[in-house]
């Protein structure tokens, strides 16, 4: 990105560019840069605070007085809260089915109630939408009890599944917790407090033990929330 402020900027067009990694900000140099030092994820800090996030755009907008290439700090800083989230499940139908597929299925009215009050965004999917959910969970439900990760069905490449499928889950818990969640509070207690969750930590390992490459498995758990 900052190779493209560059490019705009020998085009007439002044560029501001937000940063929430000092580090990779300072190495990679835009013309404008501010430095927020906030959780990954929230480039403008707290949600659903409207004030603070145009604070941030204010100083934001502000450096396109500089006459000189810089960066700075914004003023506050914001550190993420490593709790999990507790949150209410809403009731199982009785099934036959695997607990983390019955558990997707029943959290459906909470995801639906999410998107219809945030919209789209909070439900983007890369490869499925939230249909699909409960059967490609069902694929990893299945290597976890020892069937080949090759012949189990997994709907596309399988990292990107799990990102779709914890991206249904995340967008659940907005609704179902009485707060909105702090940055990769909700992740953890997918990867940590779910059945889903758990079906993929163990798919994972057998993913590994079957020898699976290590960019197929590896990347099942976001990094983020790791421990």
């Amino acid at each position: 990105m900052s190779t493209l402020a560059h490019v705009l900027e020998e085009h007439g067009l002044a560029t501001i560019a937000l940063g929430i990694v000092q580090g990779q900000l300072e190495s990679t140099a835009p013309p404008r840069g501010l430095f927020c030092d906030f959780p990954l994820g929230r480039p403008l800090g707290k949600p659903a605070d409207p004030e603070f996030q145009h604070r941030v755009l204010a100083h934001a907008f502000g450096m396109l007085k500089r006459t000189e290439p810089g960066i700075e700090t914004f003023e506050e800083a914001i550190s993420d809260d490593s709790q999990v989230l507790t949150c209410p499940m809403p009731p199982r139908a009785e099934s036959d089915d695997h607990p983390a597929v019955v558990e997707a299925r029943a959290l459906r009215p909470a995801y639906d109630r999410t998107i219809a009050r945030y919209g789209d965004r909070m439900g983007a999917f890369r490869l499925m939408g939230p249909d699909d959910v409960p059967a490609a969970i069902a694929t990893f439900a299945a290597i976890a009890d020892g069937a080949a990760w090759k012949e189990a069905g997994i709907p596309g490449i399988p990292a990107r599944v799990v990102q779709d499928i914890r991206g249904y889950y995340e967008a659940a818990a907005v609704s179902l917790a009485d707060h909105t969640p702090a940055a990769f509070e909700a992740a953890r207690w997918f990867q940590h407090e779910t059945e889903t969750g758990r079906v993929i930590l163990q798919a994972r390992e057998q993913m590994k033990e079957q020898g699976a490459k290590q960019g197929l498995w590896q990347y099942l758990v976001s990094g983020a929330v790791a421990d």
